[in-house]
């Protein structure tokens, strides 16, 4: 869901070089006409080596285009990610389109957020909201029966693509899904994410969704939006239920990559949120005697910036007790907006915000009003020790977060 590292160049496969190909004619293409041929055959070769587990072939051709043609690049990644959340299988004579969605949930605690199997019974819940709510009237489903953390989903697109096609098979056979392989241990945090997958498999070419129907399009906006509120409301209290002790935030269901990366920016929030109720708990303090310093960094001094950090410290103290990150995707930029907003503005009042602006607009609303911003630029640094980020202070020294000598010992589990 991130930009693709940076790798050396290599001389394309012929597999790589006509995905290049077909993704540039598609970039260039002067009419829709135009760009359905050239669609058909990159479709086809994509569809090929996601199935024979050609990762390296597709990566090689995104590298490339990536440095190259970004135009291409956009193209390509979009048919790489459509092609391995979607599929079409047969089933009894006929073909059925598969589409894999994830339902994301943000939770934010003092203890530890929970992941792992999730009961039959909640999953009997989920499946028939996710019928009566959201889901066309013919649509069959099939749900993963684990809560997943980001660190748990498949991230190879070829993974991705053979757990569509199960999936898949899993929601027209109305079968149980198997999941392979051992689960990845959870990274703790404040604030995450967490995820439940599904499939949904309609007749070819019918409706996915409920705001998609023939007799609801004329107004799906306002019912795609009171699927939304209905979803939430009635399913909030069941992953509360899955995540103790947290609070709960649901986002729409939505097609897997799209999900993904809707989570990931709404998390961001979240965290500094988590961040600014944990520091203030634990310490026993006020919002407003916290300070908060703010960086850009890059992986090139020269580079865009790739995401802030921010640094807290307390009152008069200028040692970083604690830092959250907040990551740039797509294509938000690190320019740097001016940072001032209207007083009491907020984000919800749909203001053109920057992530800087966005990042302060935050921070305020917690109570946090001792805010520095280094206009210069960090290159991305780690502790050599244990691998955390370093997190600006006030004076723009790079440092580790560590919290006061006499803090009480975090809880890790809700009882």
């Amino acid at each position: 869901m991130r930009r693709p590292a940076k790798r050396s160049s290599s001389k394309l496969s012929a597999d790589s070089q006509h995905l290049v190909t077909f993704a540039q004619a598609i970039a260039q293409a002067s009419s829709r006409l135009e760009e359905r041929a050239w669609l058909k055959p990159l479709d086809a070769l994509l569809n090929k080596l996601l199935r024979t587990g050609h990762q390296a072939l597709i990566d090689a051709a995104l590298d490339h285009l990536f440095k190259a043609d970004l135009d291409a690049y956009d193209v390509l990644i979009e048919a790489v990610e459509a092609g391995s959340e979607s599929t079409t299988e047969d089933h009894d004579g006929q073909d059925y389109d598969v589409q894999l969605l994830v339902l994301p949930v943000l939770a934010w605690t003092r203890f530890a957020i929970a992941s792992g199997a999730i009961a039959g019974e909640l999953q009997n819940a989920i499946a028939a909201h996710l019928h009566a709510h959201v889901l066309a009237k013919d649509a069959r489903l099939a749900l993963a029966p684990v809560l997943f953390s980001i660190e748990q989903l498949p991230r190879l697109h070829t993974d991705v693509f053979a757990l569509t096609r199960q999936m898949g098979q899993s929601a027209l056979k109305n079968g149980t899904v198997q999941l392979r392989g051992e689960q990845q241990p959870t990274a703790a945090f404040l604030a995450d994410t967490r995820y439940v997958i599904a499939a949904v498999a309609v007749p070819t070419g019918n409706a996915l969704f409920h705001w998609q129907e023939s007799e609801q399009q004329s107004h799906f906006s306002t019912n795609k939006s009171a699927a939304f509120d209905a979803w939430k409301q009635q399913v909030t209290p069941l992953f509360a239920r899955l995540l103790p002790g947290c609070n709960v935030e649901l986002l729409l269901p939505q097609a897997y990559y799209f999900g993904c990366r809707e989570a990931d920016k709404r998390i961001r929030p979240a965290s500094i949120r988590a961040a600014d109720y944990f520091l203030t708990q634990t310490l026993e303090i006020n919002s407003s005697e916290l300070h908060a310093s703010i960086g850009g960094f890059s992986e090139d001094i020269n580079g865009q910036v790739d995401e802030y950090r921010i640094g807290f410290s307390i009152g008069d103290d200028p040692t970083v007790v604690y830092g959250t990150v907040w990551p740039l995707y797509e294509q938000e930029s690190g320019e740097e907006l001016p940072l001032m907003l209207p007083p009491g503005a907020g984000l919800a009042e749909g203001l053109p915000t920057s992530p800087l602006q966005q990042i302060l607009t935050v921070l305020r609303e917690c109570g946090i009003v001792h805010i520095k911003h280094h206009a210069e630029r960090f290159t991305m640094e780690f502790c050599d020790d244990c691998g955390a980020p370093l997190f600006p202070d006030r004076e723009g020294e790079l440092v580790h977060a560590e919290m006061p000598e006499d803090t009480p010992p975090p809880v890790e589990h809700f009882h």
